[in-house]
């Protein structure tokens, strides 16, 4: 359970002085300055307060004014405007068919707003329907030994279905299906049939999977653009929660571009995840993060959390970096990473970068250039600031290992460099990390 922390526990004591006319009056020094005015659906005006700052006796009264500038003092209204049917506090006794009448004009008006927000209600609604039959509830046998002694357990996670040159995968993070063969992996569509992937390829750089069913029927999800996704965007989760299958969640993308994640155990060394509020939990790892047009802009892959649960904290690979990794695995069994060939320096952050800061907002620092390699091929040398690399801003050390990993092998790549303060611009050609 959180804990909630008050703030100002401690009031002062106001020292006062009683009058005996009035004991109700005048205790406190009054905290107001000038007079504050608040203003009823009838052109009320209610004056509370007013006070000044030398801390006299209080002689705040409070005034009705009606609507026909005549002042009650010391009486207080408490009105209903929406269904009080006697506004000026007449003294008869409203009837029920007044008072049904009143009810039915809040519901009327109820059901004008609702069916403005409902809109969002529905667009979530139609994704959910849409996107359902493509995702998939993961179930995979697992055992291991620990101190000596061995266990056996199955770990819920989830899928989905997209359409590749090589026909339909299910892709999935790596560590949902780690330690599970083919046989012990039960896939379960939302209309209840199962299946057992025929083929399974990963990559633990990236945590990402891919499944391949031969008969499956499945209606393959979109992906859409995850370059374009933006905070503040909402989003939707669908997934197993704690193996409750096919679950739906709604929340925002609340940031983008998080690195330096420590995920437990496992070692992703190219990281740059979303971070959204959807809830997701233990199971939801491998479903898709969805926009509200229906297209996987995501994976769910991990949660921050104190408790185990959902704590308002999840993240997912952008769906582009999903993409990139399932055709390398596809196609060549592996994912090829390009190759740079530079040490950075894992301490510079932004703040480093002294007179810079008023032109670029980051950068990675070159530490050591190995010899023959495509950035001693570009002329890269020890105390360079890389802070452009293929036409994309570079964040931090991390960034740039992420993009310089994920960029196809062979291609020729534009940098942008500062050296002692000035700016280059030179290409490199990157080569098989392997």
């Amino acid at each position: 359970m959180a804990t909630v922390a008050s703030i100002g526990v401690g009031v002062p004591q106001l020292m006062s002085t009683s009058s005996a006319q009035d004991p109700y009056r005048g205790n406190y020094p009054s905290p107001s300055v000038g007079t504050v005015e608040k203003s009823n659906d009838y052109g009320w005006t209610n004056e509370i307060g007013g006070g000044n700052l030398t801390g006299s006796p209080a002689t705040a009264s409070i005034e009705s004014k009606s609507a026909l500038g005549q002042s009650v003092p010391n009486q207080m209204h408490s009105l209903r405007p929406s269904i009080d049917p006697n506004p000026l506090g007449s003294d008869s006794i409203p009837s029920a068919e007044s008072l049904d009448e009143r009810r039915e004009a809040l519901f009327r008006e109820l059901a004008d707003e609702f069916n403005a927000f409902d809109r969002l209600g529905n667009l979530v609604r139609k994704v959910s329907q849409l996107v359902k039959p493509s995702v998939i509830h993961i179930e995979a046998h697992k055992s291991e030994t620990k101190g000596g002694q061995y266990e056996s357990y199955d770990e819920a996670g989830s899928g989905v279905v997209v359409e590749t040159a090589d026909g339909l995968w299910i892709l999935t993070n790596r560590h949902v299906i780690l330690g599970s063969q083919p046989a012990e992996i039960l896939l379960r569509s939302s209309d209840g049939h199962q299946y057992h992937p025929t083929r399974i390829l990963s990559d633990e750089s990236t945590d990402v999977a891919v499944m391949k069913v031969p008969e499956l029927r499945l209606p393959p999800a979109r992906t859409g653009n995850s370059d374009q996704v933006n905070i503040g965007d909402f989003t939707i989760a669908i997934g197993s929660p704690f193996g409750l299958s096919h679950s739906v969640t709604f929340g925002i993308l609340s940031a983008k571009g998080r690195s330096d994640l420590s995920l437990g155990d496992q070692k992703i060394d190219l990281q740059d995840f979303f971070q959204t509020d959807a809830a997701i939990n233990p199971g939801n790892s491998g479903g898709p993060l969805l926009n509200l047009r229906g297209e996987v802009i995501g994976l769910n892959t991990a949660i921050a959390s104190s408790s185990g649960g959902s704590e308002g904290i999840g993240f997912a690979i952008p769906i582009n970096m999903v993409v990139k990794v399932a055709d390398e695995l596809i196609r060549h069994g592996r994912l090829r990473r390009g190759y740079l060939g530079v040490t950075l320096e894992p301490e510079f952050t932004a703040s480093d970068l002294g007179p810079l800061r008023a032109v670029v907002s980051g950068g990675a620092k070159v530490k050591v250039v190995r010899r023959g390699s495509p950035a001693a091929k570009a002329n890269l040398q020890r105390g360079d600031i890389i802070v452009e690399f293929n036409g994309s801003s570079v964040s931090n050390d991390d960034h740039l290992v992420t993009q310089v990993g994920l960029t196809p092998i062979g291609s020729v790549v534009p940098m942008i460099i500062y050296r002692d303060g000035k700016r280059y611009r030179t290409e490199v050609q990157l080569t098989d990390v392997n």
